[in-house]
């Protein structure tokens, strides 16, 4: 593990107020490999809280690598997670759902697995969440479900909805993202399932994988090379961002203190900027050598053009706060990808 990753998980368990109220819990948690799933696990582990983790994972063996000396402190179960029988691991007290897919490319050549693995594995495990009458259930969502805005003069919270194309491939994703959150919101007042949706934003920091390809990650590492930013659309696109660190204990400030079948917008509203605003902030701010080029490209897989200005007033109502800001953010980030 690098050691801003290490850092960043120091100060994360140095500082979250919430520690005592999950203290001797059980924790299923999805997604284990993934960004927010590792760190997660890593977060909770730091507590030092006598915390018990349980990780379906695809591949043990990748898993084992990846975690490192964390592999060894948790349960790591073998397993497709869609088909998997979750009753064979008994009670547990809090289930945090961290997987699904992430890439653009996988949405668009692969959309009823899209679908599928996002509606389906969310199901199965609401069924157990039910059955085995869990304290807390988190779903993470995606800023996407908003679908098309193009005004952002004033903030989106929860309740809003934009356009989102049914018949367009690319939907895959946020309409799967859709369906769940109202699954949640159902098994929620249908059946008490403590359920609650975090509506994340683009999340980075330490620990992204040396693949990223979310414009936040090309960007840094471009950035941290010396390379030009090139865009392959206007890069009109705006959103806010979260640090992975913030992103953990937003997530679980919204297990314990959440309303069951209520959704929080997770992000920095300070950090809201477009995809070439942000280009030109890294060359004014960290690298003036590096020129930003547009060449446009209508066959990358992108979302739409939207303007998702998010408030995150909702979440903060629970007593969360943000520690990284934009320059923050990017502090860490290229610190780490050269270190990498």
């Amino acid at each position: 593990m690098n050691d801003i990753q290490r850092r960043d998980i120091e100060v994360f368990a140095s500082s979250f107020l919430l520690s005592s109220e999950i203290e001797n819990s059980k924790f299923l948690i999805t997604g284990a490999t993934g960004l927010i799933g590792s760190s997660l696990i890593y977060c909770l582990l730091a507590l030092d809280k006598n915390i018990t983790i349980i990780a379906p994972v695809r591949n043990k063996a990748k898993a084992e690598q990846m975690l490192e000396e964390y592999a060894a402190k948790i349960k790591l179960v073998e397993c497709d997670i869609v088909s998997f029988d979750y009753t064979s691991l008994g009670d547990v007290d809090y289930i945090i759902h961290c997987a699904a897919p992430t890439s653009s490319k996988f949405f668009v050549e692969k959309p009823v697995e899209t679908f599928n693995i996002i509606v389906e594995g969310t199901k199965v495990l609401l069924d157990y969440a039910k059955e085995h009458k869990v304290k807390g259930f988190v779903y993470l969502s995606s800023l996407e479900v908003y679908g098309e805005v193009q005004d952002d003069s004033s903030s989106i919270k929860e309740d809003f909805q934009g356009y989102l194309n049914p018949m367009s491939v690319r939907s895959s994703y946020p309409m799967a993202k859709r369906a769940v959150e109202n699954m949640c919101c159902l098994y929620s007042s249908e059946y008490g399932v403590p359920a609650k949706v975090a509506r994340l934003t683009q999340t980075t920091g330490a620990g992204i994988a040396k693949d990223d390809n979310r414009i936040i990650a090309q960007f840094a590492r471009l950035t941290s090379q010396g390379n030009d930013i090139v865009l392959h659309t206007t890069g009109e696109a705006a959103r806010p961002y979260c640090y992975t660190t913030d992103a953990i204990s937003a997530i679980l400030y919204i297990l314990v203190k959440g309303e069951s079948g209520e959704a929080y917008n997770v992000a920095n509203e300070e950090t809201y900027i477009s995809a070439r605003g942000m280009a030109e902030y890294l060359r004014e701010e960290f690298n003036p050598n590096i020129s930003v080029k547009i060449e446009l490209n209508d066959n990358m897989g992108y979302a739409p053009v939207t303007k998702q200005r998010l408030s995150a007033q909702k979440l903060r109502n629970l007593g969360w706060n943000p520690r990284y800001g934009l320059k923050e953010i990017f502090n860490s980030l290229i610190r780490y990808l050269v270190e990498y």
